[in-house]
C-alpha cells in the first residue's frame, strides 16, 4: 500500500476512535445524568411527604425535620393550590426577596418538571404543590458532553493544525536539507574535476595518464553519487562483501581528496570480515562519517578506522581527534536538524543512522567521546 493511501487510512481510524469515544462519554454522561435526576425527584417527593406529615403531626417529628431541613441542593418553591408563593428554599437568598424573580423562577420549574401536591385535607381540598428544579450540579452535568465534545473537537483542531504545521515545516526542512547533501556530495568530485582539468592543460601528454585515471575515478564517483540518491526511499540490494577492501576502497578515494594534515590509517585487527551490504550507500555511510570527523579536527589531525569482528558482528569503529561531543549529545547528532554548522542543515548523520539500521539491519552509535581529545563512532553490521 502506498505512504499517502496507509495515512489516508490511519486518519479515518483515528477520527472513527475519536467518534467512539464521544459517543461513549455522551452516553455515559447521559446515564449518570438520568439517575441523578432520579435521585433528585425521589428525595423532592420524600421531602414532600415529610412536610405532609408534619403538618398532619404523624410520625417522628424530630426525623421528619431532618429530612425537610436536610435538602441543601435541590431549588424548590412551594405554592398554594391558586399558586400563590408561599415559601422556597436554595434559591439566592437577595434576587429572592424580588417577586419577579421568584416568579421567573416558578415559570422555569413549572417547564421543568410536573409540581408534587401536598394534601392537608382531601375533603375540604386543601393542599399545596411543591415546584422544583434541577440542581446545579445536575445542570452543569447535563451541559458537561456538550462542552466535553466542544473542547475535544477544539483540542482535536488545534492538534491537526498544529501538526500540520510542523510536518510542513519538517518537510521543507527535509527538501532543503536534502538539496544542501546533494550540493555538499556533488562538492567534492566536482572540485577535483575542476583541478585536474587545469592541472592537465599545464601537463605534457605524454605524462597525462595519471590525471586522466583520476579524472575517470571522479566521474564514477558522479555516478556513484546519483546511484545513492536513487536508492533512497527503496529496498536496496544487499550483496556479500569483504569489509575489509570496502573500506580501504572508501578511503582511498577520500585520502587524495582531504587536507594533507589529516592521516588517514586503516588498522584491520584480524582480515576477512565479510557482511552484506550495499556498497554504493555503505560508502556514503563512511564518506559522512570521515567528512564529520575532519571537520570537527578543522582539517588538521589523524582519523583511525579500526575494523574487527566476531561471530556475530563486525565492527568498524571510525575515531578522531577533533573537539568531541558531550555525553548527553551522543543520542542527540542522529536526529534531523541537529548540527553545529552554522550552515549546516543536519541530515547527515540522520541519513547515516537510516542507511545503516534500517537498509542494513546494523546499530551505529557514539562509543565513546571525550571534549576537546576525540570521537569514537563504531558501526555494527551482521558477520556472515
Amino acid at each position: 500500500m502506498r505512504l499517502y493511501e496507509q495515512k489516508k487510512w490511519w486518519k479515518r481510524a483515528l477520527a472513527l476512535i475519536a467518534i467512539c469515544i464521544g459517543v461513549f462519554s455522551i452516553w455515559y454522561t447521559s446515564k449518570l445524568v438520568k439517575q441523578l435526576a432520579n435521585e433528585e425527584q425521589k428525595k423532592i417527593k420524600l421531602w414532600a411527604n415529610a412536610t405532609q406529615s408534619m403538618a398532619k403531626a404523624e410520625g417522628n417529628i424530630d426525623f421528619l425535620l431532618n429530612i425537610v431541613t436536610g435538602n441543601e441542593t435541590i431549588p424548590i418553591i412551594l405554592t398554594d393550590n391558586n399558586d400563590k408563593i408561599i415559601s422556597y428554599r436554595n434559591l439566592d437568598s437577595i434576587q429572592a426577596k424580588d417577586t419577579a424573580f421568584l416568579n421567573a423562577e416558578l415559570i422555569e420549574m413549572k417547564n421543568q418538571h410536573d409540581p408534587i401536591k401536598i394534601v392537608y385535607d382531601a375533603e375540604n381540598n386543601f393542599y399545596n404543590l411543591l415546584y422544583y428544579k434541577n440542581s446545579v450540579i445536575l445542570t452543569q452535568l447535563k451541559a458537561y458532553p456538550a462542552i466535553q465534545l466542544a473542547l475535544i473537537s477544539f483540542f482535536a483542531i488545534m492538534s491537526y493544525l498544529a501538526l500540520s504545521s510542523s510536518r510542513r515545516a519538517e518537510q521543507n526542512q527535509v527538501w532543503v536539507g536534502m538539496s544542501k547533501e546533494t550540493a555538499h556530495q556533488l562538492g567534492t568530485p566536482i572540485s577535483s574535476l575542476n583541478e585536474w582539468i587545469n592541472l592537465l592543460r599545464e601537463t605534457p601528454k605524454e605524462e597525462q595518464d595519471y590525471l586522466l585515471d583520476e579524472l575517470q575515478n571522479d566521474t564514477k564517483r558522479l555516478e556513484l553519487i546519483t546511484e545513492r540518491f536513487s536508492k533512497i526511499g527503496s529496498e536496496p540490494v544487499l550483496k556479500e562483501e569483504n569489509m575489509d577492501l570496502v573500506v580501504e576502497n572508501s578511503m582511498q578515494y577520500l585520502k587524495t581528496r582531504v587536507s594533507s594534515q589529516v592521516a588517514i590509517h586503516i588498522n584491520i585487527i584480524q582480515p576477512g570480515n565479510w557482511a552484506k551490504i550495499n556498497i554504493p550507500l555503505f560508502d556514503w555511510v563512511l564518506e559522512n562519517l570521515c567528512k564529520n570527523a575532519i571537520d570537527a579536527m578543522n582539517g588538521k589531525g589523524e582519523l583511525n578506522i579500526n575494523i574487527s569482528s566476531d561471530i556475530k558482528h563486525v565492527y568498524i569503529d571510525i575515531r578522531d581527534t577533533g573537539k568531541g561531543i558531550p555525553k548527553s549529545k551522543f543520542n542527540t547528532v542522529f536526529k534531523p536538524g541537529y548540527t553545529t554548522k552554522k550552515r549546516g542543515w543536519g541530515l547527515g548523520l540522520s541519513l547515516v543512522k537510516r542507511i545503516v539500521e534500517e537498509y542494513h539491519k546494523g546499530k551505529i552509535f557514539v562509543r565513546n567521546s571525550e571534549l576537546g581529545k576525540g570521537t569514537t563512532f563504531r558501526i555494527m553490521l551482521n558477520a556472515i
